[in-house]
């Protein structure tokens, strides 16, 4: 008999200040879990703490700062008076651009948010884990990841070492209970697609099967399903949340790479 009551359980979900790891955090929350969530900024911590009704509360963490995310780390378990049970590493970053005229920063600052801020909090999780005997990772990739994407040299990169790192990490700790996968999201409604006009959103959409654009909350409940018994079997694997994007990719790609050049302003020499 599966069900889905995380009472008891400490879920520690990384930018849960908007849009995808806000929509996990409230799932886990009403779900009867205690919830931790970061926040960039002060502000955003105190939103956190909000929306939780009382049932956690928001971090201040930075994750290019790999002394911030220790601290962090610590003072959620010191807040919560243990390690935590489902660990969600979702805070992002981009910084889009040619990849002939990309900046060193703008690698570093990519690789370091979005690969190796998750490795450093899934080693400071493993060996109270391992201890336990049990424990969830989940690493928000995506479908740029696995199938790349035009202007996106360094977060496709990132997500690419984020999905080989969560299958190896699985394999090391999976005889102790723990199982670690990734949630490969494709086309997601955000603040920035909402900036699309309706020809737009119309163009891209129809190169997903579902004719629609993920909402946060579908990803929120691959989320709950990798974290609860029903998945207990299932690890070192990449779930796609995508629609069916997959399918047309090829399509997804040009579409994408002339919206992604018409918000950038990019002038192409070719």
């Amino acid at each position: 008999m599966f069900n889905l009551d995380f009472k008891g359980k400490v879920v520690f979900v990384t930018g849960a200040s908007r849009g995808i790891g806000k929509a996990i955090a409230q799932n886990f929350e009403l779900l009867g879990a205690t919830v931790y969530g970061t926040a960039t900024s002060e502000k955003g911590a105190l939103g956190i703490t909000e929306y939780l009704n009382g049932h956690g509360k928001g971090f201040v963490m930075n994750s290019l700062d790999k002394q911030s995310v220790e601290d962090c780390f610590n003072a959620v378990v010191a807040e919560a008076g243990t390690c935590p049970d489902v660990l969600i590493n979702n805070a992002g970053i981009t910084r889009d651009g040619l990849f002939m005229r990309m900046k060193d920063n703008d690698w570093n600052d990519v690789l370091q948010c979005n690969l190796f801020a998750c490795v450093q909090l899934a080693k400071l999780c493993v060996t109270p884990m391992m201890k336990k005997r049990a424990g969830r990772i989940i690493n928000i990739a995506s479908i740029v990841g696995q199938d790349g994407n035009a202007g996106q040299c360094n977060y496709s990169a990132a997500k690419a070492g984020l999905i080989g790192f969560s299958k190896s990490l699985a394999k090391e700790v999976g005889s102790r209970g723990i199982t670690v996968n990734c949630i490969a999201p494709g086309f997601v409604a955000t603040d920035m697609t909402a900036a699309l006009n309706e020809e737009q959103l119309k163009a891209w959409t129809n190169t997903i099967p579902l004719k629609r654009a993920a909402t946060a909350d579908d990803i929120a409940a691959s989320a709950v399903f990798l974290a609860s018994d029903m998945a207990s079997y299932i690890t070192g694997s990449t779930i796609d949340v995508n629609g069916g994007l997959h399918c047309n990719y090829f399509l997804a790609t040009i579409i994408g790479y002339l919206l992604w050049s018409y918000f950038l302003n990019f002038v192409l020499i070719m």
